[in-house]
């Protein structure tokens, strides 16, 4: 097994910071990511990872994956809402500032992009991992667009679970309650709150 030493990790978590200053500044709007993925293409395939890429979504295999064994997932998003007014700072300049890094898409979810990134170099070469790891740096997560992780999950085989990166405060969470969009139209009878109806339209659609 290919011994991992303290300096090999803190270079790969100064890595992480140079390329996450690197992603904040390409703009990576939900469908408009074909920059950043480039990006993070290139910075695996430096790293002499084979990468495999569809559309916005790049995602690899440890070096020594085996079909017999177990598979973990490790995956976030690179995509980004647009800025808001409120912001005080540009979006797309990289600053640290009291030992923070600000910029659009630092916190959801570049640091957990990059945090799983370096975590899937570390064990990439590894000879006697109990797991496979394939990490997956996906697209439109923030407008829940179909071409994102949804899209290439058919190409990770069968996955044992996954740690999926998303800013929770540093606190793990084992499920959320999840989002359901519902384009519906419910019809009823109108009338005042205050009298009986038993066809009321807002009833109905629930």
């Amino acid at each position: 097994m290919e011994q991992k030493s303290p300096n090999n990790f803190l270079e790969l978590g100064d890595n992480a910071v140079e390329l996450l200053k690197q992603l904040i500044s390409i703009p990576s709007f939900s469908k408009e990511e074909d920059k950043s993925a480039d990006l993070i293409e290139e910075y695996l395939q430096g790293k002499g990872v084979k990468t495999h890429r569809q559309q916005n979504n790049v995602w690899v295999f440890n070096q020594n994956f085996s079909p017999e064994k177990p598979t973990i997932l490790l995956n976030s998003h690179h995509d980004t809402v647009r800025p808001n007014s409120g912001y005080t700072l540009d979006p797309f300049t990289p600053i640290v500032k009291d030992g923070k890094l600000y910029g659009l898409g630092s916190n959801d979810a570049g640091g957990a992009l990059v945090s799983l990134m370096a975590t899937f170099l570390y064990f990439y070469k590894s000879d006697d991992l109990k797991y496979n790891i394939v990490y997956a740096a996906t697209a439109e997560e923030e407008n829940s667009g179909l071409d994102g992780v949804e899209s290439v999950l058919p190409h990770f085989g069968n996955l044992e679970f996954a740690i999926v990166g998303e800013p929770t405060e540093m606190q793990m969470a084992i499920a959320e309650k999840g989002l359901m969009v519902v384009d519906c139209e419910a019809s009823g009878t109108s009338s005042h709150a205050a009298h009986p109806n038993d066809d009321n339209a807002i009833y109905n659609a629930i």
